[in-house]
């Protein structure tokens, strides 16, 4: 039987890294990324993000049984898809049709994920690069890499006008709480193995202990790093703006959003605290202007 691993992880959390540690060092596997021009292996970005939003679960489970089917028909006996969409869309179905699924754990500084996000979606606003968005069924353009905005733990906010630094920092606590789900209901725990990013990305002896995990041979004796980094870009040049908004964010969300940071596999990063800590009932005297539609997901 084939061995399968996805990723659990927000975007710009490593992803593109791991694909290459698999490629340069995993015996007998096949990776991928997102497999946007990958024939006959389906994207579960754009339309499959909205579909498991609206519980068209039937849609979601289509797509991934011609996943399976293309996976089946590669070679090797290990095949990882690093692709950050699995807890976008392909989680609602995923045990359905990958019952003996395993997987990677992602995590990384929740600041640092959603500042980059947020560039690199402005960014492609700016030039206007095609196919990036697509709409849904409420009438309204959506970003295809990013959840809908309809999603429960963003009605927490009202009507507020968001930044993209706070959308995507709260799309980022949706995404963790969504992965220590799965992980808790379904007893997963013995099949994931957590990375935090981007330290243990370039560790020898943690991508060592991975491997020997997942009973996964190397094609050496010493661990490969290689291959491009999908860089961050942009994240620091307003660090003191997105501290005030990130106090905005968590005075705002519910401790039922925000008790998981308190265990791990999040307890003890430098960030845990702040957002383990916060109560619910704390309201930040910081509140975000009016800003052009260019930096608020529509």
């Amino acid at each position: 039987m084939k061995k399968i691993i996805f990723t659990l992880t927000a975007a710009r959390s490593g992803t593109l890294y791991l694909r290459n540690l698999f490629r340069l060092n995993a015996r007998d596997c096949v990776c991928r990324h997102e497999t946007f021009f990958d024939f006959g292996n389906p994207t579960m970005f754009g339309p499959a993000i909205y579909d498991a939003h609206a519980g068209r679960i039937e849609r979601v489970r289509a797509r991934l049984e011609k996943k399976r089917d293309f996976i089946q028909s590669l070679p090797g006996s290990i095949y990882l898809e690093s692709s950050h969409a699995f807890l976008k869309s392909a989680w609602v179905a995923a045990l359905d049709v990958f019952p003996e699924l395993e997987l990677v754990h992602l995590v990384r500084d929740p600041v640092k994920v959603a500042a980059s996000e947020a560039y690199r979606e402005l960014w492609r606003r700016r030039v206007h690069a095609p196919f990036h968005f697509y709409t849904g069924d409420d009438g309204r353009r959506h970003f295809a890499w990013a959840l809908t905005g309809n999603e429960e733990i963003f009605e927490n906010f009202g009507d507020e006008e968001l930044t993209l630094f706070q959308w995507y920092l709260i799309q980022w606590i949706e995404i963790e709480n969504r992965a220590m789900n799965l992980l808790g209901e379904n007893c997963l725990q013995d099949r994931c193995f957590t990375l935090h990013c981007p330290r243990e990305l370039n560790e020898s002896g943690k991508i060592r202990e991975m491997f020997e995990f997942f009973g996964i041979a190397t094609k050496g004796q010493e661990i490969v790093f290689g291959g491009r980094k999908n860089k961050s870009i942009g994240y620091s040049a307003a660090a003191a703006q997105n501290e005030k908004e990130l106090e905005f964010v968590l005075g705002r969300m519910p401790t039922r959003y925000l008790q998981i940071f308190q265990r791990e596999p999040y307890a003890d990063c430098d960030w845990s605290k702040r957002f383990g800590g916060r109560a619910a009932d704390v309201k930040p005297s910081f509140r975000p202007g009016a800003r052009d539609a260019a930096t608020t997901p529509t």
